[in-house]
């Protein structure tokens, strides 16, 4: 028998198995799925977050927030100031008004907030476009501190601040994500072993018949290796379809809001989905190896 046709066999032969004890296939399928499932969904969210943070770093602002009251020939000579550096790229003015309108449609549950009489609770700022590699010069540090001392200035806030903490945190999360999603893939591939190793005991005296007419260790032990590696398989592209079908059910429902944009702005790539249903068919045949590893399937005493 050629090997094509012998991995045929196993195939047929474990789909058949799969079939007669579809209760317990059912339940290893559940488990890599979830694993998987869990694995993907940190995998999708911290993508997105990474995606929004190198967008924000490209579009890195100094906001230079303004004292109330600010009289124009004063704001003029702070503009003059800012821009005689090489790392700024632009200016823009944001007056009260403004600032009160970009609030609400950021934050629409909290508009009453800034109600109009109450004016200065979000002042007037120049946001400061700056170069994406001003950061690392110490020039462009004692820059941003003495921003702070100019007469008419209340705050400075530098985007660079907050990105580093975000990035951070993307990095927690995910790194969070792929221990949980390793675990969960360790019980998987246990539930597997445990699966196969119970459909090999159930066939001891088929393996045996086999084994008197000189099959091959190698032509006994495949259709269990196939078995793993189909369920597996099932369950990698079971918890693919389960992430875009929540992926398409939340998505339209959240993405005016600041949440849809920072974690389901877009779904994972073909690339990624097909990495997570070759990690679950690795991890079934992984499960099926490690099962059979040490037994002598179908020996007599």
């Amino acid at each position: 028998m050629t090997l094509g046709k012998a991995f045929g066999f196993f195939l047929r032969e474990a789909s058949i198995n799969l079939w007669r004890s579809w209760r317990v296939s059912l339940l290893a399928v559940l488990t890599i799925a979830v694993s998987l499932f869990v694995g993907g969904a940190f995998l999708l969210a911290s993508g997105n977050l990474e995606e929004l943070v190198a967008r924000w770093r490209r579009e890195w602002k100094v906001v230079v927030y303004l004292q109330p009251g600010v009289a124009p020939p004063v704001l003029t000579s702070l503009e003059e100031k800012v821009r005689g550096t090489p790392w700024v790229r632009g200016i823009r003015r944001v007056d009260e008004a403004e600032a009160r309108d970009r609030f609400r449609k950021t934050f629409p549950s909290l508009a009453d907030l800034v109600d109009e009489g109450r004016e200065q609770m979000l002042p007037a700022s120049l946001e400061v476009a700056v170069a994406a590699d001003a950061g690392r010069a110490e020039d462009y540090q004692r820059w941003v501190a003495s921003l702070g001392e100019i007469p008419g200035v209340a705050l400075v806030d530098d985007d660079r601040d907050w990105l580093a903490q975000l990035a951070t945190a993307v990095s927690v999360a995910r790194a969070l994500g792929l221990g949980l999603g390793l675990v969960l893939l360790a019980g998987a591939v246990f539930t597997i072993a445990s699966v196969v190793r119970l459909t090999a005991y159930l066939y001891h005296d088929e393996i045996a018949i086999m084994r008197l007419v000189g099959a091959t260790e190698f032509f006994i032990r495949g259709p269990f290796y196939a078995e793993g590696l189909l369920q597996g398989l099932l369950g990698g592209c079971l918890a693919g379809g389960g992430l875009f079908a929540a992926w398409q059910l939340l998505q339209p429902r959240v993405a005016s809001s600041a949440w849809g944009e920072l974690l389901l702005s877009r779904f994972l790539s073909p690339a990624e989905i097909a990495g997570l249903v070759v990690l679950g068919a690795g991890a079934g045949l992984a499960g099926a190896i490690a099962s059979l590893r040490r037994e002598k399937l179908g020996a007599t005493e």
